[in-house]
């Protein structure tokens, strides 16, 4: 678990360093993301809508910039194996993320009157 917070955190220094404003110039497919996450495997850690489970981070809603997110999934050296182009394109790192970008935020439990008695 520690690991896996350090290499967050590496990320995110990584991203200030780079400049990731999260308005990163990507054109990805969502749908086709939900599949690859699928396919590849990413649920099985992260969780089917990427809310994070025991063995991954929370990514959705509201992911990392594109940039931390594709620098992290390419080079991680924690629990997560990297993943490199010739395992995940470009592309489907591009739908991967287009996908959790789609993930609506859940409501407010103050909006939800059996919550609020």
């Amino acid at each position: 678990m520690m690991t896996q917070i350090g290499n967050y955190a590496a990320c995110v220094a990584l991203a200030v360093v780079l400049g990731g404003s999260g308005g990163a110039a990507f054109a990805g497919d969502a749908a086709k993301g939900k599949a690859t996450f699928v396919r590849v495997g990413c649920y099985e850690c992260h969780g089917h809508q990427g809310q994070g489970g025991v063995a991954g981070l929370k990514l959705a809603p509201d992911p990392l910039p594109y940039e931390t997110l594709a620098a992290f999934v390419r080079s991680s050296s924690g629990p997560m194996p990297p993943y490199s182009d010739k395992i995940l394109s470009d592309a489907d790192l591009s739908d991967i993320y287009a996908y959790l970008a789609s993930i609506p935020k859940p409501p407010d439990p103050k909006s939800i009157p059996p919550l609020n008695p």
